[in-house]
């Protein structure tokens, strides 16, 4: 059974984030050049929530606001729903589709050690369902 602690291995460690102050504009450029969905907003060392495109596409621009003038803190999702690295993905999957949530702070205690997304979920049940089909195959055929 593959773990959050798989995923984060195979992906890129960089951990993007933001501060709560930092007006949205500063959030939705460094998403788009990343090419990320989301990023954490960071309180110093302290995770204080995430900030999404739907955050800003729903809080924002269907709302009217303006980017620059509109601090972080202001629409990011300060409810968190955080894993742990031995955390199953079978387990993530139940979390996002039973919240429809599409990112998961990763915490080992206290500290910040990655985020997957519901992309990464995905990606990782697809591929231990193809290995399982895989070996169905070569049973049958052999």
């Amino acid at each position: 059974m593959r773990t959050v602690r798989h995923l984060l291995e195979a992906k890129s460690a960089d951990i993007y984030s933001i501060a709560p102050h930092a007006p949205v504009i500063d959030a939705v450029r460094l998403m788009a050049e990343r090419s990320i969905g989301a990023l954490l907003v960071m309180e110093g060392a302290r995770l204080v929530g995430i900030v999404s495109e739907r955050d800003y596409a729903r809080k924002v621009v269907l709302q009217g606001r303006a980017s620059a003038d509109t601090p972080v803190s202001a629409i990011m999702t300060s409810q968190l729903v955080t894993v742990r690295p031995e955390d199953t993905v079978d387990y993530c999957m139940a979390i996002v589709t039973d919240r429809r949530i599409r990112h998961l702070p990763v915490m080992r205690g206290q500290d910040l050690v990655g985020l997957v997304s519901i992309g990464d979920l995905v990606k990782a049940v697809i591929e231990d369902q193809q290995v399982e089909l895989d070996q169905l195959q070569r049973y049958i055929t052999s």
